[in-house]
């Protein structure tokens, strides 16, 4: 059997010929899911989206063209591992040495909630690339190779645009802590 046969057969609702494409593609598609996903999570989380793409498959098995399954079959696994990654992961995982401040840092002065959502801001404001390879990196939890590999770029310049994010990030929260401080100073003195 070949791409185009078992996708007219899965059209018509044939559950041997999703077994077909399971078979042929479930290693394609787990070592996919596998790159995005398997760095934060289990074993099981792994199989459980590898299943849900055939799932998507099956369900989408109407509007498919046989040209390129493995392609389509690619893209939804990528996008159903970040949905699970967004799923699992709720906090951008910065309050690690990533911004290493001094003891009185900005993080000192300001609540937990607060910093979570200045940082989430300040990295959803970030420019193209930069801000989907801070995402990709402390986000989404992929390696620096991973990463370059993906966007076609080089790990060194992955890297860099990693070290000029935290840079931006620091000086932001710095600034931020001397503007707050400065205000309560005002306060204090009124």
């Amino acid at each position: 059997m070949n791409d185009a046969k078992a996708l007219a057969l899965l059209k018509s609702g044939d559950q041997e010929a999703l077994e077909w494409f399971i078979d042929k593609y479930s290693a394609y598609v787990g070592t996919v899911v596998n790159s995005i996903i398997a760095s934060c999570m289990t074993h099981e989380d792994v199989e459980e989206v590898t299943a849900d793409v055939f799932v998507t498959l099956w369900r989408s098995a109407e509007n498919l063209y046989p040209l390129n399954l493995k392609g389509y079959l690619s893209r939804v696994a990528r996008s159903l591992s970040m949905q699970k990654l967004r799923e699992k992961v709720e906090v951008l995982p910065l309050d690690e040495d990533i911004l290493i401040l001094d003891e009185d840092s900005v993080f000192d002065s300001l609540e937990r909630e607060d910093q979570d959502q200045i940082i989430r801001k300040l990295v959803y404001s970030m420019p193209q690339p930069d801000k989907e390879i801070f995402l990709r990196f402390y986000y989404y939890c992929q390696s620096v190779s991973v990463i370059a590999n993906q966007m076609q770029m080089n790990p060194s310049t992955i890297k860099t645009k990693l070290k000029r994010g935290r840079e931006r990030l620091r000086t932001f929260l710095s600034d931020l802590r001397n503007t707050k401080g400065g205000d309560l100073n005002a306060n204090q003195h009124s």
